[in-house]
């Protein structure tokens, strides 16, 4: 039977999502800030595996309602309203980036190279999951008016999203494969649904998961379950970042069980944890701060961002050093979260910049 979500159980969902906020931001301010090259870091390549997948699985988790009732006008009514949120406060601070942040001689031509960039400057984010919850409305609303049974239905969407995401790694089948970057897809780049291939059954994992949460439940906690998910996790991880022990063509295989098992072991670890992470704790009432801000950061923190490349350079001398690389990046992380949430609140004290620039009536 499914079980909606109890309140106490938001609370950890929410700190785990500010958890993934600060990784977020982390990874920017390694990747941009410092300008560490990605494959002479100790940690950008680990954080990149679970960071946004966990992103777009607490987003679908969330996503579903058991209560919700699907017909025309409440189809039209979510979409509406998730248009307003994803692309109104987007297109604003996308174009005041590009007009702050500008490293080209006219603001014309950085906005066209960040348009056809798939991330868009950064800005790809509240795109594609705009895209994720159109096609997860309109499935859903084609459901139940079908009466296909849910479990069904929703599992067929999540291997067809897997089949997808397959081609974002297979450069000799696909244009738009990683690795073939002098023959992109324009269409894919710009529109950023290559994005949306690399991170649908992400959300439809989450929402699995919260569609069958008794069931869940029930593996999860089983004696089996974490161990079996840990040991997968350490062996993919290491074939992923160290051994490449697979040919070309497979290597996407433990690379997606990673991200899968990396996943799963944070949201299992915050769910064991949720008495620390309550609003009775400074840390639970810290991390549900920023995981219900989470979209006010995602807009103003690459404002932020800082220019330290002398940074990149000490530990592109000093490599295999993941505590320090980490440390760093999270401090100033969660130095620029504290700005963006400052800015963010500042702007909150105008109603119209409330409702427009951050979806919130």
């Amino acid at each position: 039977m499914d079980m909606p979500v109890k309140k106490f159980r938001l609370e950890w969902l929410d700190a785990m999502r500010g958890f993934t906020m600060i990784m977020v931001v982390a990874y920017h301010v390694a990747l941009q800030g410092f300008n560490i090259q990605f494959k002479g870091s100790s940690s950008l390549p680990f954080l990149v595996l679970f960071r946004m997948p966990l992103f777009f699985f607490v987003s679908g988790f969330l996503a579903y309602r058991a209560s919700q009732v699907w017909n025309l006008r409440e189809l039209g009514r979510l979409l509406l309203k998730k248009l307003r949120v994803q692309v109104v406060p987007t297109v604003v601070f996308f174009l005041f980036a590009t007009a702050v942040l500008c490293r080209q001689s006219h603001f014309s031509d950085e906005m066209m190279t960040r348009l056809a960039s798939p991330t868009k400057g950064g800005y790809w984010f509240t795109i594609v999951l705009l895209y994720m919850f159109i096609v997860y409305y309109v499935f859903s609303y084609v459901v139940s008016k079908l009466r296909v049974p849910a479990w069904l239905a929703f599992s067929l969407l999540f291997i067809v999203s897997l089949c997808c995401y397959e081609t974002c790694y297979l450069p000799r089948q696909f244009a738009w494969a990683q690795g073939h970057w002098t023959n992109r897809n324009e269409f894919m780049d710009t529109s950023s649904v290559v994005q949306l291939f690399y991170y649908f059954p992400f959300f439809l994992y989450g929402n699995l998961v919260h569609r069958y949460w008794a069931g869940a439940q029930r593996v999860m906690d089983s004696r089996w379950f974490y161990p079996l998910v840990v040991v997968l996790a350490i062996f993919c991880t290491m074939d992923v970042l160290k051994w490449h022990t697979l040919r070309l063509e497979w290597t996407n295989l433990p690379l997606t069980m990673a991200k899968f098992c990396l996943l799963t072991m944070v949201f299992m670890y915050f769910r064991h944890y949720e008495k620390y992470f309550t609003k009775m704790t400074w840390v639970g009432r810290s991390l549900q701060y920023i995981g219900r801000r989470t979209l006010d950061i995602y807009l103003i923190h690459f404002l932020f961002m800082p220019n330290l490349p002398d940074v990149g350079a000490y530990f592109k001398m000093n490599q295999h050093n993941f505590v320090m690389d980490t440390t760093l990046s999270v401090l100033i992380g969660l130095l620029i979260i504290g700005f963006s949430i400052i800015t963010s609140n500042i702007l909150r004290v105008s109603p119209f910049f409330k409702k427009y620039l951050f979806g919130r009536s």
